[in-house]
């Protein structure tokens, strides 16, 4: 399994449709912050990233402090920090509130419609929420806002086809069509992101970047392949093909910080993964991921965790 793969495993994002839109020009809302949309449903949420999905129309979107961004008809507009955002056909007009536009009691998915009369725009909006310990790795790769078409690809064809099924579905209505909307929103993301780290130039840095990068790619590799391995950077580099020095240097620069480092700190997701996920001893979890005594596993969890790992795992199942 490659390194994108083991991360997007561990976040296990928890999708929801938050309302079916039509805006009718001239239109502007506001957008909370992802954790503000989804305190009713998820209100334990570390981490939400929320999206619009345009199917049809246009709009343009704005973060606070940057340049208006347009979108069309099957663009997929991610905040993958969930930042409060404006979106509309005009953005200098008067905007409402998008939580508020949400009728009470409005059944699985809300549908909501806002406007002056004129061209329709419209928009399924929905959130992801995860863990914000296990996020961390992806979240520091992404922009603050991500924008591409959907359907461009063969991939992006099964997937907006999926998605105008069930919204047909829900239309109709039929029973969990707003479940499958939710699942197919956690597939848009990671299409997102691989679409992302498909167009990352050569030579820049960070995690994603380090993916694709020759020697730190194929490091990254081997760790998330053998995470309980007892690696050094003396191996790594005689594995991928560099000298040590090379290697430590190559690998902060792109990544932002030595091998070993990274090392650890994902050998401590992985045990918050499994403290939460399984019932196995804390001196099992500490083994299965590399740490000789429970003493070492527990001070390295607590330092960059900021509890012990009793303490976490009982706060994650309350």
């Amino acid at each position: 399994m490659d390194a994108l793969s083991d991360v997007l495993r561990l976040v296990r994002l928890d999708g929801a449709v938050f309302l079916d839109a039509e805006f009718t020009t001239p239109w502007c809302v506001s957008a909370p912050s992802g954790l503000q949309v989804c305190t009713k449903h998820m209100p334990r949420a570390q981490h939400v990233v929320t999206y619009h999905l345009v199917t049809a129309g246009t709009c343009s979107v704005v973060l606070p402090g940057e340049a208006p961004v347009p979108a069309k008809t099957d663009d997929l507009i991610v905040f993958p920090g969930g930042d409060p955002h404006l979106i509309g056909d005009d953005l200098t007009a008067p905007h409402a509130d998008l939580s508020r536009l949400v009728p009470q009691n409005s059944g699985e998915v809300p549908r909501v419609s806002h406007g002056g009369g004129g061209a329709v725009t419209r928009l399924v909006c929905g959130y992801l929420a995860c863990d914000s310990v296990l996020f961390k790795t992806l979240l520091a790769a992404l922009p603050r806002l991500m924008i591409l078409n959907i359907r461009a690809g063969a991939r992006g064809q099964w997937l907006a086809s999926s998605i105008n099924f069930s919204l047909a579905e829900y239309a109709a209505p039929n029973a969990g069509a707003g479940t499958v909307l939710a699942k197919l929103s956690e597939l848009m993301f990671v299409e997102a992101i691989r679409r992302h780290a498909d167009s990352l130039p050569p030579g820049q840095q960070g995690w994603l970047s380090g993916l694709r990068d020759r020697y730190v790619g194929k490091a990254l590799a081997l760790m998330h392949s053998r995470p309980a391995h007892d690696w050094t950077v003396d191996e790594l580099a005689d594995d991928v093909g560099l000298s040590r020095s090379a290697l430590g240097e190559h690998f902060a620069a792109v990544i932002g910080q030595p091998p070993m480092q990274y090392l650890t700190r994902w050998r401590l997701q992985l045990a918050a993964d499994l403290l939460h996920t399984s019932r196995r001893n804390i001196a099992a979890i500490a083994t299965q991921v590399g740490y000789d005594s429970e003493a070492a596993f527990s001070r390295a969890f607590k330092r960059e965790l900021g509890a012990a790992p009793a303490t976490w795992r009982r706060a994650r199942r309350a």
